[in-house]
């Protein structure tokens, strides 16, 4: 069973922008914004130095319990950003088995941006453009892993 499924927006350099304008817009709430210099211990691997004040991750909620996500997408990361290919949808499945039939699926006739792997925010995690050019984010949330 799927734990939840949400949008996921994606911005040039301006999530931080992005983030407090929909919170105020929507009159939401702003959670967990993490630039990329605050995320694993400053450990960036791979991100430019003129990232580390992009925004990594950031939670929308929304008086109803709904929310969306926020992310900056540096230069030089494997999907380079476009308007238009700038939402993906995030699944979190209820285990890592779920995960890999879903994110398998999803991947037959598309194109596997990020395999499934453990990374510091998720046991499971990895991303894929399905054969109609819809992005999908598959994470398996610590707390639901097997």
């Amino acid at each position: 069973m799927i734990t939840k499924i949400f949008p996921y927006l994606n911005f040039d350099g301006h999530g931080q922008e992005a983030a407090h304008f929909y919170v105020n817009v929507l009159d939401a709430e702003l959670s967990g914004l993490v630039t990329y210099g605050e995320a694993n211990g400053s450990e960036l691997e791979g991100i430019p130095e003129e990232a580390k004040d992009m925004v990594m991750n950031a939670e929308i909620i929304l008086k109803n319990g709904q929310s969306f996500m926020i992310s900056d997408v540096p230069p030089g990361m494997g999907i380079p950003f476009r308007k238009g290919n700038n939402v993906s949808l995030t699944i979190t499945p209820d285990n890592e088995e779920e995960a890999h039939t879903i994110f398998g699926t999803l991947a037959e006739g598309g194109e596997i941006a990020m395999e499934l792997q453990e990374t510091f925010w998720s046991p499971l995690y990895g991303s894929v453009t399905d054969r109609f050019g819809i992005e999908w984010q598959i994470s398996v949330e610590p707390e639901i892993q097997k």
